[in-house]
């Protein structure tokens, strides 16, 4: 993998870092700016809408500029807006720094997906994805607890200080290793681009990452009271299980680099499956100390492989859209991590207990074992047009079928 991939997902990190690390700040945030903690829980929800509203509109602006000036003001804007909000002692300026800092994130991992993409060979889009999402678990490892650690010590602002240090290096890399080339292609519209949008197997891959990443995101937002009103750990077991969910993430993320490219519809399918299955064995035994440690890892690797996996698929399935694909991938990871937190609130305001964010993430993935169900019933019929994965193995096989 070239030098400069692991920049961007050095950049990544600290992206990754900044959307989450709020969630053990918020309290700090709330006394240091004379705002309740409801107030300072916005600054979560801004992030969140300006990265799924971000991510395509970010990329239809960031394909008029070459690849390396898209990357290099997204970045830098991002830089910039954590200084800014280092600085500020009023939270309505922390708060436009926070829906903008999503604007600038969501702009350069729409642009860095396919940048990525676009430096490797064309049968290892999975891989140079792997790397990039690899950033966003590693966040999730040392990024978030090292930031809670941080606002322990010297406050929170500290935290958006170190989000914009770890950034200046990977400025430094993207000015000297990512090429200068034009975002979009000869040719490359961008009303032909949003028409391949629409294509249906285009469509079903991104729904599919939608529901998983809900999912995923549905049980990590409610994991600490789980774990402390279920399983019975005390609170300062917390950190310690979130950064052993982000340990399993990564090693998902890195499994799913080097399998799935080569074999993605028996990899996306066996993941699958025994997603929904860990979902349901963690609601049911989420009472057991022992269990809860094991699959807090397990669900970690298995929710972050499958779904690097069928983003890699997204940019397999979008070589029409050569510019906006990495954006709309961008978008439907975001809503999932929208919609799932939210879905796992509602069950939990309607009383179904602490175990029900896990039930909830186990009805999601069922959702999308079905979807995708749907759709590789449609691919193997003789008129069907919807497909699950389109990667350049599989269109080999299909062609010789054929």
């Amino acid at each position: 993998m070239p030098f400069a991939l692991y920049m961007l997902g050095l950049a990544v990190f600290a992206q990754g870092t900044s959307e989450f690390m709020l969630s053990g700040l918020g309290p700090d945030i709330a006394a240091d700016l004379d705002v309740s903690l409801s107030a300072a829980g916005a600054l979560t929800s801004a992030f969140a809408v300006g990265m799924v509203i971000g991510a395509p509109v970010m990329a239809l602006i960031g394909r008029r500029w070459p690849r390396r000036t898209a990357l290099l003001g997204f970045l830098l804007t991002f830089l910039l807006v954590h200084a800014v909000g280092a600085l500020t002692g009023s939270f309505a300026v922390l708060l436009v720094t926070r829906v903008v800092g999503a604007l600038a994130n969501a702009g350069f991992l729409a642009v860095a997906l396919v940048a990525a993409v676009g430096m490797v060979g064309p049968d290892a889009k999975g891989r140079a994805t792997s790397v990039l999402l690899g950033g966003v678990t590693l966040a999730c490892v040392a990024g978030v607890p090292g930031g809670a650690l941080l606002g322990q010590f010297w406050g929170w602002r500290s935290a958006f200080w170190a989000v914009a240090l770890v950034s200046v290096p990977a400025v430094l890399a993207i000015l000297r290793s990512v090429p200068g080339g034009a975002s979009a292609p000869a040719g490359a519209g961008v009303r032909g681009e949003l028409r391949s949008l629409r294509e249906p197997r285009l469509v079903v891959t991104l729904l599919l990452g939608a529901l998983v990443n809900g999912a995923t995101f549905c049980t990590f937002t409610y994991l600490s009271p789980v774990i402390t009103e279920v399983t019975g750990f005390p609170g300062n077991w917390v950190p310690a299980l979130l950064a052993l969910f982000g340990a399993g993430s990564f090693i998902g993320v890195t499994v799913a680099g080097r399998f799935a490219d080569a074999r993605p519809v028996p990899f996306l399918v066996a993941g699958a499956v025994a997603l929904l299955a860990g979902w349901v064995l963690f609601a049911l035994t989420a009472g057991n100390p022992v269990a809860a440690v094991v699959l807090v890892l397990v669900q970690g690797a298995l929710s972050f492989g499958v779904g690097s996996a069928l983003i890699a698929q997204a940019l397999y399935a979008a070589t029409g859209a050569p510019t906006l694909s990495g954006g709309f991938a961008t978008a439907a990871l975001n809503v999932g991590a929208a919609v799932g937190p939210a879905a796992g609130g509602l069950a939990l305001a309607a009383g179904l207990g602490h175990r029900s964010p896990p039930w909830v993430s186990a009805l999601l993935v069922a959702l999308a074992l079905a979807v995708g169900a749907v759709a590789l019933r449609k691919r193997q019929s003789p008129s069907g047009n919807a497909t699950l994965c389109n990667s350049p193995q599989v269109n080999s096989a299909t062609q010789r079928r054929g």
